[in-house]
């Protein structure tokens, strides 16, 4: 039998998952940075679409966190103890994060100095 979609059974099992994001350290620094970078973009003399790409780079910093996050609680879900896989595992997410962050110090750099 095939369950049903629940629009709204959905968007609060996100809700739950934006909140379980909010209490995270890591997630609540980088909206320290990214909140104003985009309240700064519209302040800019930028073209629409350079704004975009900006904005979208600062929202993948965001996704690639909560996707970093995902794996954490699921390793730790899985295993308290040290594992080499585990600890991989947890290596790789946050280096996910990483390279989200140096795209868009790539892209905001390429867009203000280089425009």
């Amino acid at each position: 039998m095939k369950k049903k979609y629940n629009l709204f059974k959905n968007a609060s099992y996100a809700l739950q998952g934006i909140l379980t994001l909010l209490k995270e350290r890591a997630f609540q620094l980088e909206l320290l940075f990214i909140i104003p970078l985009l309240a700064l973009l519209f302040f800019l003399d930028l073209s629409a679409l350079q704004k975009s790409i900006m904005a979208a780079s600062l929202i993948f910093i965001l996704i690639t966190e909560a996707l970093n996050t995902a794996v954490e609680y699921t390793v730790d879900l899985v295993t308290d103890e040290w594992h080499e896989f585990a600890k991989r595992a947890k290596d790789t997410a946050s280096a996910a994060v990483f390279f989200s962050l140096v795209q868009a110090a790539v892209i905001w750099g390429i867009n203000l100095f280089l425009s």
